[in-house]
């Protein structure tokens, strides 16, 4: 038994680009295919009406809206592209719409054709800022309450401006500016194609030969003996603490040459507990 969804074909771009363009009319300023799939660039102020147009005209069908999308250009006088991502059930055929904005000019909501376009621009809205009229709920979706920003704009820092924590002095959660040590983003990441043209921390310990004879990878002329490297024992300064204890200066202090050093009983301490009182033992 054949499955009831057509199987997708690639020869349908052709024909749908050229039913597109007889639809959309004026309002189509490109139809391309790109990847294998079909990309069409729709004025702004005319997006309610083509896709309208796209899902009620007979031969294209796109009844379900998958995604809506946002791209930013910012080299560009219009840096936002809105993508809406079309679905057509009948011809398991797929295709995105394109609209450039920016910042200020709205974009038409969609919500009166696909009501679930309702979170997907406020989505759109929290990442990039792009505005929407008609949307009658547009606000942030994702991000937290009073954040200021829209964190995937290009220029937008990765580490953020402020950071939240919770706060055991105030026994709530609290705001600060982000401090770092060193802003990773400067970071020249070693490449596994080309290699590191730095020195990365334990390259300086291949610089020097490990022994005599030891393979190194120096030339011969930049090859420093190990032993000539190696700096002399630092002599205690006397007087110092650990000159006090460590160094000695004759035998006598170590107890060489003698029989017994420190074995005598009478070197040893004497017992407090067995040390016998003034009196104990005598007759009363």
């Amino acid at each position: 038994m054949r499955a009831p969804a057509p199987a997708y074909a690639a020869n349908l771009n052709g024909e749908t680009i050229e039913a597109v363009r007889i639809t959309l009319g004026a309002a189509l300023i490109d139809a391309v295919e790109q990847v294998g799939e079909v990309a069409l660039y729709v004025e702004r102020t005319a997006i309610v009406d083509a896709l309208t147009k796209l899902r009620d005209t007979p031969g294209l069908e796109y009844q379900q809206l998958m995604e809506i999308a946002g791209v930013d250009y910012p080299e560009r006088p219009e840096r936002f592209e809105v993508v809406y991502c079309l679905l057509s059930l009948t011809r398991n055929h797929r295709l995105h719409v394109h609209v450039s904005t920016d910042d200020v000019k709205p974009v038409p909501s969609v919500t009166g054709i696909w009501p679930v376009a309702g979170w997907l621009e406020r989505e759109v809205y929290d990442l990039y800022g792009v505005l929407f009229t008609g949307n009658a709920d547009l606000r942030r979706i994702l991000t937290d309450y009073g954040f200021r920003g829209h964190p995937l704009r290009k220029d937008f820092p990765m580490t953020g401006f402020v950071e939240m924590r919770y706060s055991e002095e105030e026994k709530r959660v609290v705001y600060q500016p982000v401090q770092l040590a060193q802003d990773f983003r400067n970071f020249d990441f070693q490449s596994p194609w080309e290699g590191a043209q730095y020195v990365l921390p334990g390259d300086e310990k291949g610089m020097l030969p490990e022994a005599k004879g030891a393979p190194t990878p120096l030339r011969a002329d930049d090859i420093v003996k190990a032993d000539a490297t190696k700096a002399p024992n630092a002599t205690p300064k006397a007087g110092s603490e650990p000159y006090a204890k460590t160094a000695t200066t004759s035998t006598a202090d170590t107890g060489t040459g003698k029989a017994d050093p420190g074995n005598k009983p009478s070197d040893k301490p004497a017992d407090p507990a067995v040390v016998p009182t003034k009196g104990e033992g005598q007759n009363q």
